[in-house]
């Protein structure tokens, strides 16, 4: 069970219990404990494109841990973007390879890596969540973005439009795609209106494309006048309207990732616990009547019906998707030669990405001299280096590694 940092801090001093993982941080008892009672948790979860948050809920509704899992999609669709490329240039520029791309055959359900990417790191977490914690059930906020709507919103009959989350759909993707800021005079932290970048008196429409968001004195300086016309008058005026109009026709990449995942991280789910899903505009409404700032953890403690909630911890872990690093063997300069040798297995039982605790002692006077917390990268002279937190490199000898605090888990914690 989740307990006070103070009472944790209590069970490690009177040596009652051991640190068991160093992030998230949890803590093993030294002796069974008989009567302790256990109650299950709800493991909430808010998918998101970039950001998932994760809460654990009480059955009292107390929020009593939260984490953002921050991916690494981007990053992989760039990288085989670059592999196709190179693939493609070897095959036009050397000997004649015969396509074969048309002849592969895909699985049914089969997602691109940057999009399966998202659902397994989600899942990951959910299985490490479950062995630490006693989850009885996962609600998981079921996004829906409905893409012919927001191009076309004349459609009529869409469920969702009608009774009290009518409109959220539509502000809340508006409030992720300008950054919930004014996007003429850049305010935030102040309400936000949804405004027609082309007037309706003017033949402007409410398609997504044409809706943007803005405070309360530029939305009534504005009214009903062009962009063009009114940024005449403003400092920069020309400058504001590109970019007004280049983010509001940007594609709706994020609502497509968020729509293509969905149902694949349901069913991933449903194999662990029980699920319940929910809507992304329940959550939203959830949150504004709380008086709940934006936050992807705290979105995920607001998914499904929650009329209440109380913050045992104001604490939130980031964890980032690195992934296991290259297999290149050989590490070369920008002209190609050999530089460094890198072997794919630990080193003397270290290995790039631990974090440990070092010792270092000079009889000579040193700069660095003392006990380390850091990030360790081994050599296989015995001798290595550690990055301190605030991004110092500092060499050392591996005899000075005084413990391995946490081996490397292909993630970087904050």
């Amino acid at each position: 069970m989740p307990i006070h940092p103070a009472k944790a801090r209590e069970f490690l001093d009177k040596g009652k219990a051991a640190v068991f993982r160093r992030f998230p941080f949890t803590l093993i008892l030294k002796r069974s404990v008989q009567d302790a009672f256990v109650h299950p948790l709800t493991l909430k979860i808010d998918p998101g494109s970039k950001t998932t948050g994760f809460a654990l809920v009480t059955d009292r509704s107390e929020v009593v841990w939260r984490m953002q899992l921050h991916h690494n999609g981007a990053i992989i669709k760039k990288r085989l973007e670059q592999r196709r490329g190179s693939r493609r240039l070897r095959r036009s520029k050397l000997r004649y390879r015969k396509p074969r791309f048309l002849n592969r055959a895909r699985d049914k359900g089969w997602l691109p890596p940057s999009l399966m990417h998202r659902v397994q790191t989600t899942e990951t977490w959910v299985k490490r969540i479950i062995k630490f914690c006693p989850v009885g059930e996962i609600w998981i906020e079921r996004v829906k973005f409905d893409m012919q709507l927001m191009q076309n919103p004349e459609i009529s009959g869409v469920e969702y439009q009608q009774g009290t989350l009518a409109g959220y759909t539509v502000r809340e993707y508006l409030l992720e795609k300008f950054g919930r800021k004014c996007v003429y005079c850049g305010k935030t932290d102040t309400p936000l209106q949804i405004e027609h970048i082309q007037p309706k008196s003017k033949g402007g429409s409410n398609r997504v494309s044409n809706l943007t968001l803005a405070c309360e004195k530029c939305n009534q300086s504005k009214g009903g006048k062009l962009l063009a016309d009114w940024v005449k008058h403003r400092k920069g005026g020309q400058v504001i309207a590109d970019r007004v109009l280049k983010q509001a026709k940007a594609p709706l990449k994020d609502a497509a990732v968020v729509n293509a995942t969905r149902n694949k991280i349901v069913q991933t789910m449903a194999s662990h616990r029980p699920v319940v899903t929910a809507t992304g505009a329940q959550t939203k409404m959830n949150r504004v009547n709380l008086g709940l700032p934006k936050d992807h953890d705290i979105d995920a403690a607001c998914v499904g019906n929650t009329s209440s909630l109380k913050f045992l911890s104001d604490k939130t872990i980031h964890v980032h998707c690195k992934g296991q690093g290259g297999r290149q063997r050989c590490q070369t300069d920008k002209y190609g030669y050999p530089q460094k040798h890198r072997p794919l297995r630990p080193i003397n039982g270290y290995q790039s990405g631990d974090i440990a605790e070092v010792f270092i002692d000079s009889s000579k006077p040193r700069k660095h001299s003392g006990l380390y917390i850091g990030k360790l990268y081994p050599y296989t002279g015995g001798k290595g280096e550690i990055i301190l937190r605030n991004g110092e490199r500092v060499s050392l000898n591996q005899r000075q590694i005084v413990r391995v605090i946490h081996k490397k888990d292909c993630y970087a914690y904050t």
